[in-house]
C-alpha cells in the first residue's frame, strides 16, 4: 500500500469518530434547545402546554379557576398563576406539573409582575383599585397601594427602581417607587390603558390603550411622553382595533402589539416609531411572548381558543394550534 493510501486510511479513521461526535452533540444540543409553551385557559381552569419543536398540546395541567396572568421565577423552576376567581397567587413547581403553594393576592388578581430581585412579586386587584406587594419567601402581603380605577397593566423597570400599574376606568399610568411603595407621579392616556412595558435600558416605557387604540411611549427620566400611534387596519373599524398586549424584540429594532378584536398584530419599528406590517391572527388576540432566540412569537387568541404562531424573521404568521377555551396568558420554557 502507498504512502498516500496510508494517510488517507488514518485520515478517514480520525475523520468519522469526529463526524460523529459532532452528530451527537448537534442532536444533544436540539435536546437541550426544546422550548414549551405554557399557555393560562380562563373558562378550562387549566394550563395547555405546547411542545415548539411540532407545535403539538403534549399535557393539560389543572389549576385554580379563572387562570390568566402567568410567570416564571428566574430560573423557570416555578411559575406564578393568577387564579382570579379564588383570589390567590398558585405556585407551579415546573418539575412536577403539581401546584405547591399560594400567595395572598387580593381579591381577582389579573396580571402579575416579579421584581428583578426574585423575592417581590406585585399584583393589580381589579375590584379594589389597589396594587398588592407580596414577599414570595414569607407569602405575606408586604403592602397596598391605592391606585386608580380597575387597575390593570403592570410592568418593572429592569434595573427594578419602578413599578408601573395601569388603571383603565381612571385612564391613568401610576409610578411607583419600589423602594419606598410610594405613588411619585402620574399620567393621563388615551382611554382604557391596559399593557405597560419598559425598554431594557431603563429609558422608554410603552403603555397600550385599548379604547384609545394607541399606543404611549414615555420618557422614563420625567414623564413627558415622547411618541404617540394610533392603529388603524384598512377594512377593519376602528372600534375593534384595540391595542392590548406588548413585547419588544432584544435582537432587532421591532415591538408587536396585540390588537384585540381586531385579530391582528401590529409590527413596529422602534427606531422610527413607524407601523411596519398588521399580521392577521386568532380571533380576540390578547397577550404575547417570544422563545428563547426570538425567532417565533406566540400570540394568544381567546376567542378562537387557539395560539398563533408568526415568523419574526419573516413577519409571517406560520401556525395556528388549538388549546384550550379562552386562552389568556403565555410563557415559553427551555426544557432538558
Amino acid at each position: 500500500m502507498s504512502q498516500h493510501s496510508c494517510s488517507l486510511s488514518y485520515l478517514t479513521k480520525l475523520v468519522k469518530p469526529f463526524l460523529l461526535f459532532s452528530l451527537l452533540s448537534l442532536l444533544a444540543g436540539n435536546v437541550l434547545a426544546k422550548e414549551l409553551a405554557y399557555v393560562t385557559n380562563e373558562k378550562d381552569n387549566s394550563i395547555s402546554v405546547v411542545d415548539l419543536d411540532d407545535f403539538s398540546v403534549i399535557k393539560e395541567i389543572p389549576v385554580g379557576d379563572r387562570p390568566r396572568g402567568f410567570i416564571f421565577n428566574h430560573d423557570q423552576s416555578l411559575a406564578y398563576i393568577c387564579a382570579s376567581d379564588i383570589d390567590r397567587i398558585q405556585i407551579l413547581d415546573m418539575t412536577s406539573d403539581q401546584i405547591i403553594g399560594e400567595l395572598p393576592s387580593g381579591e381577582d388578581p389579573e396580571t402579575i409582575a416579579l421584581h428583578p430581585n426574585g423575592t417581590t412579586i406585585y399584583t393589580a386587584n381589579e375590584d379594589d383599585a389597589l396594587l398588592t406587594v407580596i414577599d414570595i419567601p414569607s407569602q405575606q402581603v408586604i403592602t397596598q397601594i391605592d391606585v386608580g380605577v380597575e387597575p390593570e397593566g403592570l410592568a418593572v423597570s429592569p434595573d427594578g427602581t419602578k413599578m408601573i400599574v395601569t388603571s383603565e376606568t381612571t385612564n391613568m399610568v401610576h409610578w411607583i417607587d419600589t423602594k419606598t411603595n410610594q405613588n411619585y407621579a402620574n399620567s393621563l392616556v388615551g382611554a382604557r390603558p391596559r399593557a405597560a412595558m419598559f425598554t431594557r435600558d431603563n429609558k422608554e416605557l410603552w403603555v397600550t390603550s385599548e379604547i384609545g387604540g394607541q399606543l404611549t411611549v414615555f420618557n422614563v427620566e420625567d414623564q413627558s411622553v415622547k411618541h404617540e400611534i394610533t392603529f388603524k387596519i384598512r377594512g377593519i373599524h376602528s372600534d375593534r382595533v384595540q391595542p392590548v398586549g406588548i413585547v419588544l424584540m432584544k435582537s432587532k429594532p421591532l415591538a408587536f402589539i396585540a390588537l384585540g378584536p381586531s385579530n391582528h398584530v401590529a409590527v413596529v419599528n422602534t427606531d422610527t416609531m413607524e407601523i411596519e406590517k398588521y399580521l392577521l391572527v386568532g380571533r380576540r388576540v390578547w397577550q404575547l411572548a417570544f422563545n428563547e432566540d426570538e425567532s417565533m412569537l406566540l400570540t394568544t387568541n381567546g376567542i378562537s381558543g387557539d395560539i398563533s404562531v408568526i415568523d419574526t424573521n419573516q413577519l409571517k404568521t406560520i401556525k395556528s394550534v388549538k388549546v384550550g377555551r379562552y386562552p389568556w396568558g403565555i410563557a415559553v420554557k427551555q426544557t432538558d
